[in-house]
Protein backbone atom coordinates (compact mmCIF):
# COMPACT_ATOMS: atom_id res chain seq x y z
CA UNK A 1 0.00 0.00 0.00
CA UNK A 2 2.60 2.13 0.97
CA UNK A 3 4.03 1.90 -2.77
CA UNK A 4 0.85 2.95 -3.97
CA UNK A 5 1.20 6.16 -1.51
CA UNK A 6 4.57 7.53 -2.58
CA UNK A 7 6.32 7.34 -6.10
CA UNK A 8 10.08 6.38 -6.53
CA UNK A 9 11.53 9.21 -5.06
CA UNK A 10 14.22 10.78 -7.19
CA UNK A 11 17.80 11.92 -5.63
CA UNK A 12 18.93 15.54 -5.42
CA UNK A 13 20.68 16.90 -8.50
CA UNK A 14 24.03 15.28 -8.07
CA UNK A 15 24.92 18.18 -10.99
CA UNK A 16 24.31 20.83 -9.10
CA UNK A 17 25.23 19.08 -6.18
CA UNK A 18 29.02 19.21 -8.19
CA UNK A 19 28.48 22.95 -9.45
CA UNK A 20 28.01 24.01 -5.97
CA UNK A 21 30.71 22.57 -4.33
CA UNK A 22 33.20 23.70 -7.21
CA UNK A 23 31.65 27.45 -6.93
CA UNK A 24 32.77 26.81 -2.53
CA UNK A 25 36.18 26.73 -4.14
CA UNK A 26 35.89 29.70 -6.06
CA UNK A 27 34.75 31.89 -3.63
CA UNK A 28 36.74 34.77 -1.65
CA UNK A 29 38.09 32.20 1.94
CA UNK A 30 40.01 29.13 2.37
CA UNK A 31 38.37 26.34 0.79
CA UNK A 32 36.50 24.29 3.20
CA UNK A 33 36.50 27.48 6.10
CA UNK A 34 32.94 27.67 6.68
CA UNK A 35 32.12 23.98 7.56
CA UNK A 36 29.09 22.55 7.43
CA UNK A 37 27.88 25.93 6.27
CA UNK A 38 29.42 25.00 2.79
CA UNK A 39 27.71 21.28 2.87
CA UNK A 40 24.35 23.02 3.86
CA UNK A 41 24.58 25.37 0.85
CA UNK A 42 25.65 22.22 -1.26
CA UNK A 43 22.49 20.08 0.14
CA UNK A 44 19.86 23.14 -0.78
CA UNK A 45 21.60 23.39 -4.10
CA UNK A 46 21.00 19.75 -4.81
CA UNK A 47 17.79 19.97 -3.81
CA UNK A 48 16.72 22.62 -6.26
CA UNK A 49 18.00 21.67 -9.14
CA UNK A 50 20.29 24.77 -9.48
CA UNK A 51 23.78 26.55 -8.22
CA UNK A 52 23.59 29.30 -6.81
CA UNK A 53 20.61 27.98 -4.90
CA UNK A 54 17.66 30.38 -4.77
CA UNK A 55 17.34 31.95 -1.13
CA UNK A 56 14.80 30.87 0.96
CA UNK A 57 12.38 32.70 1.20
CA UNK A 58 9.44 31.08 2.18
CA UNK A 59 9.93 28.51 4.90
CA UNK A 60 6.73 26.92 6.71
CA UNK A 61 6.70 25.22 10.06
CA UNK A 62 3.53 22.64 10.18
CA UNK A 63 3.00 21.61 13.55
CA UNK A 64 1.05 17.71 13.85
CA UNK A 65 -1.24 17.39 16.91
CA UNK A 66 -2.19 14.14 18.29
CA UNK A 67 -3.22 12.63 21.50
CA UNK A 68 -2.16 9.08 22.72
CA UNK A 69 -3.86 6.55 24.70
CA UNK A 70 -0.63 5.08 26.37
CA UNK A 71 -0.56 8.62 28.19
CA UNK A 72 -3.29 7.24 30.59
CA UNK A 73 -0.26 5.28 31.92
CA UNK A 74 1.36 7.53 33.73
CA UNK A 75 3.72 8.11 31.45
CA UNK A 76 4.03 11.79 30.96
CA UNK A 77 4.59 14.30 33.73
CA UNK A 78 1.04 16.73 32.17
CA UNK A 79 -2.34 15.51 32.01
CA UNK A 80 -3.71 15.18 28.59
CA UNK A 81 -5.78 18.37 28.66
CA UNK A 82 -2.71 20.18 28.30
CA UNK A 83 -2.43 19.11 24.33
CA UNK A 84 -5.30 20.91 23.40
CA UNK A 85 -4.80 23.84 25.55
CA UNK A 86 -1.24 24.41 23.88
CA UNK A 87 -2.39 23.48 20.34
CA UNK A 88 -4.51 26.64 21.13
CA UNK A 89 -1.40 28.97 22.73
CA UNK A 90 0.19 27.74 19.23
CA UNK A 91 -2.63 29.35 16.99
CA UNK A 92 -2.67 32.13 19.46
CA UNK A 93 0.98 32.92 18.76
CA UNK A 94 2.15 32.58 22.32
CA UNK A 95 4.16 29.33 22.00
CA UNK A 96 7.86 28.48 21.82
CA UNK A 97 7.53 27.76 18.11
CA UNK A 98 5.75 30.88 17.56
CA UNK A 99 8.71 33.25 19.09
CA UNK A 100 11.53 30.84 17.23
CA UNK A 101 9.80 30.73 14.09
CA UNK A 102 8.77 34.44 13.95
CA UNK A 103 12.63 35.30 14.44
CA UNK A 104 13.87 32.67 11.84
CA UNK A 105 11.20 34.32 9.43
CA UNK A 106 8.69 31.13 9.33
CA UNK A 107 4.80 30.88 9.60
CA UNK A 108 3.76 28.26 12.00
CA UNK A 109 0.16 26.08 11.06
CA UNK A 110 -1.33 23.90 13.24
CA UNK A 111 -2.91 20.39 12.19
CA UNK A 112 -5.07 18.56 14.41
CA UNK A 113 -4.87 15.30 13.40
CA UNK A 114 -5.83 13.30 16.42
CA UNK A 115 -6.78 15.62 19.50
CA UNK A 116 -8.80 14.38 22.29
CA UNK A 117 -12.21 16.39 21.37
CA UNK A 118 -14.72 15.82 19.21
CA UNK A 119 -14.12 17.98 16.07
CA UNK A 120 -14.54 17.14 12.30
CA UNK A 121 -12.72 18.56 9.05
CA UNK A 122 -10.59 17.14 6.52
CA UNK A 123 -7.26 16.76 8.50
CA UNK A 124 -8.79 14.93 11.29
CA UNK A 125 -8.73 11.15 11.55
CA UNK A 126 -10.01 10.43 14.67
CA UNK A 127 -9.57 11.24 18.33
CA UNK A 128 -7.00 10.00 20.05
CA UNK A 129 -5.88 6.39 19.66
CA UNK A 130 -5.29 3.54 21.37
CA UNK A 131 -2.67 2.60 23.79
CA UNK A 132 -0.17 0.92 21.45
CA UNK A 133 1.45 -1.22 24.78
CA UNK A 134 -1.96 -3.51 24.42
CA UNK A 135 -3.83 -2.43 21.84
CA UNK A 136 -3.31 -0.79 18.21
CA UNK A 137 -3.34 2.72 17.40
CA UNK A 138 -5.71 2.76 14.90
CA UNK A 139 -7.09 1.08 11.99
CA UNK A 140 -5.33 0.47 9.10
CA UNK A 141 -7.94 2.29 7.50
CA UNK A 142 -7.12 5.27 10.00
CA UNK A 143 -3.74 4.84 9.48
CA UNK A 144 -3.50 5.35 5.35
CA UNK A 145 -6.13 8.23 6.02
CA UNK A 146 -3.37 9.53 8.25
CA UNK A 147 -0.37 9.46 5.66
CA UNK A 148 -3.24 11.48 3.45
CA UNK A 149 -3.08 13.85 5.70
CA UNK A 150 0.18 14.16 5.90
CA UNK A 151 0.48 13.90 2.29
CA UNK A 152 -2.19 16.91 1.17
CA UNK A 153 -0.46 18.76 3.95
CA UNK A 154 2.42 18.87 1.99
CA UNK A 155 1.19 19.36 -1.39
CA UNK A 156 -1.05 22.75 0.16
CA UNK A 157 2.34 24.24 1.51
CA UNK A 158 4.60 23.89 -1.40
CA UNK A 159 1.46 24.53 -3.81
CA UNK A 160 1.01 28.38 -2.00
CA UNK A 161 4.59 28.84 -2.55
CA UNK A 162 7.06 27.16 0.73
CA UNK A 163 10.76 26.70 -0.15
CA UNK A 164 11.75 24.56 2.80
CA UNK A 165 9.37 22.60 5.49
CA UNK A 166 9.80 22.16 9.08
CA UNK A 167 7.25 19.30 10.53
CA UNK A 168 6.60 19.95 14.47
CA UNK A 169 5.32 17.39 16.82
CA UNK A 170 2.39 18.18 19.73
CA UNK A 171 0.54 15.88 22.31
CA UNK A 172 1.06 15.03 25.58
CA UNK A 173 2.72 11.82 25.87
CA UNK A 174 3.95 11.65 21.75
CA UNK A 175 7.55 10.78 23.09
CA UNK A 176 6.51 7.28 24.22
CA UNK A 177 5.51 5.86 20.95
CA UNK A 178 8.32 7.72 19.44
CA UNK A 179 10.72 5.58 21.29
CA UNK A 180 8.92 2.39 20.41
CA UNK A 181 9.27 3.43 16.77
CA UNK A 182 12.99 3.76 17.03
CA UNK A 183 13.90 1.21 19.03
CA UNK A 184 11.55 -1.47 16.90
CA UNK A 185 13.08 0.45 13.31
CA UNK A 186 17.02 0.41 14.88
CA UNK A 187 17.16 -2.58 16.76
CA UNK A 188 17.35 -0.53 20.20
CA UNK A 189 16.36 -1.98 23.92
CA UNK A 190 13.55 0.09 25.83
CA UNK A 191 15.86 1.19 28.20
CA UNK A 192 18.08 2.56 25.54
CA UNK A 193 15.71 4.83 23.37
CA UNK A 194 12.97 5.76 26.68
CA UNK A 195 14.02 9.11 28.59
CA UNK A 196 11.99 11.61 30.36
CA UNK A 197 10.12 13.59 28.46
CA UNK A 198 8.56 16.29 29.83
CA UNK A 199 10.37 15.69 32.84
CA UNK A 200 9.28 12.87 34.54
CA UNK A 201 10.48 11.19 37.63
CA UNK A 202 11.61 7.66 38.16
CA UNK A 203 8.66 5.94 38.41
CA UNK A 204 7.22 7.33 36.07
CA UNK A 205 10.25 6.43 33.83
CA UNK A 206 9.72 2.61 34.56
CA UNK A 207 6.51 2.72 33.22
CA UNK A 208 7.47 4.57 30.38
CA UNK A 209 9.94 1.65 29.46
CA UNK A 210 7.26 -0.75 30.39
CA UNK A 211 5.32 0.51 28.22
CA UNK A 212 7.56 1.00 25.23
CA UNK A 213 8.81 -2.20 25.48
CA UNK A 214 5.26 -4.42 25.31
CA UNK A 215 5.01 -1.66 21.96
CA UNK A 216 7.70 -3.28 21.00
CA UNK A 217 7.13 -6.99 21.19
CA UNK A 218 3.36 -6.29 19.58
CA UNK A 219 5.35 -4.41 16.70
CA UNK A 220 8.13 -7.09 16.36
CA UNK A 221 6.82 -8.89 12.94
CA UNK A 222 5.41 -5.47 11.28
CA UNK A 223 9.49 -3.59 11.35
CA UNK A 224 9.03 -3.91 7.32
CA UNK A 225 5.47 -2.55 6.36
CA UNK A 226 5.02 1.07 7.11
CA UNK A 227 1.40 1.06 7.14
CA UNK A 228 1.28 -1.80 9.61
CA UNK A 229 3.43 -0.77 11.85
CA UNK A 230 2.22 3.01 12.19
CA UNK A 231 -0.84 1.27 12.51
CA UNK A 232 0.55 -0.95 15.50
CA UNK A 233 2.92 1.66 16.80
CA UNK A 234 2.31 5.19 16.01
CA UNK A 235 -0.69 7.32 16.14
CA UNK A 236 -2.57 9.27 13.49
CA UNK A 237 -0.69 12.61 14.16
CA UNK A 238 2.91 10.70 13.96
CA UNK A 239 1.75 8.48 10.74
CA UNK A 240 0.50 12.07 9.21
CA UNK A 241 3.94 13.60 10.07
CA UNK A 242 5.63 10.82 8.13
CA UNK A 243 3.29 11.01 4.89
CA UNK A 244 4.04 15.03 5.43
CA UNK A 245 7.99 14.36 5.34
CA UNK A 246 8.11 11.83 2.15
CA UNK A 247 5.97 13.81 0.11
CA UNK A 248 8.08 16.73 0.60
CA UNK A 249 10.88 14.58 -0.88
CA UNK A 250 8.39 13.98 -3.69
CA UNK A 251 7.55 17.46 -4.33
CA UNK A 252 11.79 17.90 -4.41
CA UNK A 253 11.20 20.41 -1.04
CA UNK A 254 14.40 20.43 1.72
CA UNK A 255 13.27 19.77 5.17
CA UNK A 256 14.58 20.25 8.25
CA UNK A 257 14.20 17.87 11.01
CA UNK A 258 13.22 18.58 14.86
CA UNK A 259 13.63 16.40 17.13
CA UNK A 260 13.26 12.38 18.36
CA UNK A 261 9.25 12.89 17.43
CA UNK A 262 9.60 14.31 14.35
CA UNK A 263 12.74 11.88 13.54
CA UNK A 264 10.85 8.70 14.58
CA UNK A 265 7.87 9.50 12.18
CA UNK A 266 10.76 10.56 9.15
CA UNK A 267 12.16 6.57 9.90
CA UNK A 268 8.47 5.37 9.28
CA UNK A 269 8.70 8.02 5.73
CA UNK A 270 12.08 6.36 5.13
CA UNK A 271 10.62 2.96 5.16
CA UNK A 272 7.45 3.89 3.10
CA UNK A 273 9.34 5.59 1.02
CA UNK A 274 12.95 5.18 0.33
CA UNK A 275 15.40 7.61 -0.50
CA UNK A 276 13.20 10.34 1.29
CA UNK A 277 16.05 10.76 3.84
CA UNK A 278 18.19 12.99 1.08
CA UNK A 279 16.11 15.34 1.03
CA UNK A 280 16.05 16.34 5.08
CA UNK A 281 18.62 17.25 7.55
CA UNK A 282 18.67 17.45 10.83
CA UNK A 283 18.15 20.44 12.85
CA UNK A 284 19.12 19.59 15.99
CA UNK A 285 20.62 17.11 18.44
CA UNK A 286 17.60 17.06 21.04
CA UNK A 287 18.02 15.73 24.57
CA UNK A 288 16.03 12.25 24.38
CA UNK A 289 18.55 9.44 23.54
CA UNK A 290 16.41 7.87 21.32
CA UNK A 291 16.95 11.05 18.89
CA UNK A 292 20.57 10.01 18.43
CA UNK A 293 20.38 6.55 17.51
CA UNK A 294 17.57 7.85 15.15
CA UNK A 295 19.56 10.32 13.48
CA UNK A 296 22.50 7.82 13.32
CA UNK A 297 20.44 5.08 11.64
CA UNK A 298 19.24 7.95 9.06
CA UNK A 299 22.56 8.88 8.77
CA UNK A 300 22.25 12.73 9.68
CA UNK A 301 24.52 14.95 11.77
CA UNK A 302 22.74 17.59 13.47
CA UNK A 303 22.98 21.09 12.50
CA UNK A 304 23.23 22.59 16.58
CA UNK A 305 23.05 21.14 20.01
CA UNK A 306 21.74 23.26 22.52
CA UNK A 307 20.41 20.48 24.74
CA UNK A 308 16.71 21.48 23.21
CA UNK A 309 13.40 19.15 24.38
CA UNK A 310 10.29 21.11 23.58
CA UNK A 311 9.47 20.01 20.75
CA UNK A 312 6.73 21.74 18.20
CA UNK A 313 9.51 22.01 15.59
CA UNK A 314 11.41 24.39 18.09
CA UNK A 315 14.98 22.65 17.30
CA UNK A 316 14.80 22.85 13.25
CA UNK A 317 13.71 26.57 13.67
CA UNK A 318 16.49 27.32 15.62
CA UNK A 319 18.33 25.91 12.93
CA UNK A 320 16.90 27.28 10.23
CA UNK A 321 18.81 30.87 10.24
CA UNK A 322 22.08 28.58 9.28
CA UNK A 323 20.39 26.61 6.64
CA UNK A 324 19.19 29.88 4.89
CA UNK A 325 22.49 31.97 4.99
CA UNK A 326 24.45 28.78 3.64
CA UNK A 327 22.25 29.45 0.27
CA UNK A 328 23.19 33.48 1.22
CA UNK A 329 27.11 32.35 1.15
CA UNK A 330 26.61 30.79 -2.44
CA UNK A 331 24.65 33.88 -3.93
CA UNK A 332 26.49 36.43 -2.44
CA UNK A 333 30.13 35.82 -1.87
CA UNK A 334 31.99 37.14 -4.61
CA UNK A 335 34.65 35.08 -6.20
CA UNK A 336 38.49 35.37 -6.51
CA UNK A 337 38.42 36.36 -9.84
CA UNK A 338 35.17 38.37 -9.40
CA UNK A 339 36.97 40.21 -6.50
CA UNK A 340 40.27 40.45 -7.93
CA UNK A 341 41.88 38.46 -4.60
CA UNK A 342 44.80 35.79 -5.67
CA UNK A 343 43.85 32.58 -4.66
CA UNK A 344 46.36 30.54 -2.59
CA UNK A 345 49.10 28.77 -4.29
Amino acid sequence: MAAELFPTIDAPSADARAQATAHQNVLTKPAGSLGRLEQLGIWLSACQGVCPPKKITDPRIVVFAGDHGVAANGVSAYPTEVSLQMAANIRAGGAGINAIGSASGATVRVVDVSLDHDAEGPERVRRSCGSIDREDAMTTEEAIAAFKVGIAVADQEVDSGADLLIAGDLGIGNTTPAAAIIGSLCGAEPVKVVGRGTGIDDAAWQRKVAAVRDAMFRAREKTSDPIAFARTTASPDLAAMAGFLAQAAVRRTPVILDGVVVTSAALIADLAAPGARDWWVAGHAGAEPAHAIALERLGLEPIVSLGLRLGEGSGAATALPLVKLSANILCDMATFSSAGVSEAH
